[in-house]
């Protein structure tokens, strides 16, 4: 047993270089296109709100699609649990799939993402965070029409924070937000 944890062990010093370039090689490939702003990704405070101004603001108004791409690790994804047939499926789209699907109704519809509360876990270079959220058609409406939680997956590179995915689930009569999920943390 261990001879074979040294051969582990020697393998996997072996292949450090080769494991190197390839790690450094996926890590290019992971940078996002556009350039971001600063301020948008330096905290995870400001790139969850750099997300959800983003896709906010009234019918018609052409929202900063470079922006939102800016956030995203250039594979990050967007993902929602949809009722399909009696059950649940995820509908997943990259985030010009979010942006096709998403521009002809923001063109005629007014549409305000706001953050109510935030749990966020943090390990390193890695962040979970789930952000309860409320959505209006105008930013003066007294109820929302619709509130969920984003999850949001972050990770740091060392130099600014990246939006690797986010998956929502919006609630419905048969699922409420906990009281947990609705308190500022």
């Amino acid at each position: 047993m261990k001879r074979f944890a040294q051969l582990g062990l020697a393998a996997v010093l072996a292949l450090g270089p080769f494991t190197g370039s390839a790690f450094a090689q996926q890590a290019q490939a992971n940078a996002p296109t556009v350039q971001a702003q600063a301020k948008d990704v330096e905290s995870i405070d400001g790139i969850v709100a750099a997300l959800y101004d983003v896709i906010s603001g009234p019918a018609g108004k052409e929202r900063d699609w470079n922006r939102m791409r800016s956030l995203f690790a250039a594979d990050g994804t967007l993902r929602a649990v949809v009722p399909k047939d009696g059950a649940f499926v995820i509908r997943t789209m990259s985030v010009d799939d979010y942006i096709t699907r998403n521009s002809p109704h923001f063109a005629s519809n007014g549409f305000f993402e706001s953050e109510v509360a935030r749990t966020t876990e943090v390990f390193g270079q890695v962040a979970q965070v789930f952000s309860t959220y409320q959505s209006k058609h105008a930013s003066s409406d007294a109820q929302p029409f619709a509130r969920g939680i984003n999850s949001i997956q972050l990770y740091n590179d060392g130099k600014r924070w990246h939006i690797v995915s986010v998956l929502w689930r919006g609630e419905d009569a048969n699922l409420k937000l906990p009281e947990r999920y609705l308190k500022k943390q």
